[in-house]
């Protein structure tokens, strides 16, 4: 099968739905020979900040000389993006080989009489089988969406459980509190398990301690507030923080944003549990030299200067609260000129969070069935007062944001990985 064939076989498949469950996804793999079963798993839930500390992490792995795979989701300009070993995404031939013959599998499924596997069931069956082939000594896992019954969760002995922090989010999958949004979060903990978790808030706190309880899971928390930020500018980060019983001294991290020191600490300490409960061997150099290599696209990403343009792939309340922190720290002096789309099922109150920023504001409409109208956005945000350009095509909104600013202005795009994809390709192309 050639890739293009591949994209559309996988692609064509979502109109399975989206279905929570490893029946699936587990009977897909026992064909397959279970590949998943050979695999050295760090598995990632949460609600932000999944991508950055898989990436992290995987970075950190590959610096102190292993073969490390990573699988996440959603990709951003290229399906490829999705499955990577040592920062390369999967060669376009080796998706149309190993797509055919998990194909193979799933049309024998099929033929018993069982359930066609969903999209995210076949792209992680691609992955685990990729990952395995590859020989990889580590693959670092992102959940797609929860994590009890996410396709990820199918490992059954990670060698540790890491969790993000938990917001609100596809409340109408994982429900519309934070503690029951937390069960299903805390759902990749496993029997004897090491887990590490950013310190939630309270309620959703308390679940993962329950879970890790009743699974006699052993839980550390992430050391927050042991971080003393060094520097923080347009080009990166500097911190200290605790490793295990040390301080680790002057972290550099090239990614914007506080949060992303809070993400670095929460890899950090899964990498101590991998070294120190799993012998693992991280030399201080990786260590240092990972984290300051690390880049992960489309989060509050500059993309050029002269004027600044920013891509931030925010897309619910809490990232949305992290970029208005950055606008705050380092363009307090700038004019912002927003370009905002986003998807009709989130909630648009998140956008307080930024707007106020801004001098003027691009109106657009991420390439997605659910997308929002330009016109149902401004509806929203007419309230502001602020100058409204509306420019559904999302290349014509970039241009327009582009023609508005100034060489000292700041030019920022938030509210959709859609969109920020989009974006991203139409800005690369540009330069």
């Amino acid at each position: 099968m050639d890739y293009n064939k591949a994209l559309n076989y996988i692609h064509g498949t979502y109109k399975f739905g989206s279905k929570l469950g490893l029946e699936n996804i587990t009977e897909l793999l026992k064909l397959m020979g279970n590949p998943h079963e050979k695999l050295k798993v760090i598995h990632v839930a949460g609600t932000n900040g999944k991508g950055s500390t898989s990436s992290f992490i995987a970075s950190v792995l590959k610096g102190a000389g292993y073969k490390v795979g990573l699988y996440t989701s959603p990709y951003l300009e290229e399906f490829t993006e999705r499955i990577r070993v040592n920062g390369k995404n999967i060669p376009k031939e080796d998706l149309g080989e190993v797509t055919g013959f998990v194909k193979e599998k799933v049309e024998k499924m099929v033929s018993r009489g069982m359930n066609h596997p969903t999209e995210f069931e076949i792209v992680t069956a691609i992955g685990f089988e990729y990952f395995k082939r590859q020989k990889v000594d580590f693959l670092v896992l992102e959940v797609g969406l929860g994590g009890r019954f996410d396709a990820s969760n199918v490992v059954k002995n990670p060698l540790v459980s890491v969790i993000t922090p938990i917001d609100f989010d596809h409340t109408d999958y994982l429900g519309d509190t934070l503690g029951k949004i937390a069960y299903e979060k805390a759902g990749i903990i496993k029997e004897n398990g090491f887990v590490v978790s950013f310190p939630q808030q309270i309620e959703a706190m308390k679940v993962i301690e329950e879970v890790c309880s009743k699974k006699n899971g052993k839980l550390i928390k992430a050391p927050i507030d042991s971080i003393e930020i060094l520097k923080q500018d347009d080009w990166g980060q500097s911190f200290c923080v605790k490793y295990g019983n040390e301080k680790i001294e002057n972290i550099t991290i090239s990614m914007l944003g506080e949060h992303q020191i809070q993400n670095a600490t929460v890899a950090l300490t899964a990498l101590y549990i991998l070294e120190k409960e799993h012998g693992v061997m991280i030399s201080r150099n990786a260590l240092y030299e990972g984290f300051k290599e690390n880049i992960w696209p489309g989060r509050l990403e500059i993309m050029q200067r002269n004027p600044l343009v920013l891509i931030d792939g925010a897309h619910n309340p809490q990232g949305m609260r992290a970029l208005s922190k950055v606008l705050k720290k380092l363009f307090y002096d700038k004019n912002i000129i927003l370009g905002i789309g986003i998807l009709g099922d989130k909630d648009a109150s998140m956008l307080d969070e930024i707007v106020p920023f801004a001098k003027k504001m691009v109106l657009t409409q991420p390439n997605n069935p659910r997308a929002m109208s330009v016109e149902n956005l401004e509806e929203i945000l007419k309230k502001y007062k602020k100058t409204i350009v509306k420019k559904e095509n999302i290349k014509e909104a970039v241009q327009e944001a582009l023609s508005l600013a100034d060489s000292e202005d700041v030019v920022v795009f938030a509210g959709s990985l859609y969109m920020i994809g989009e974006v991203r390709t139409i800005l690369k192309n540009k330069r």
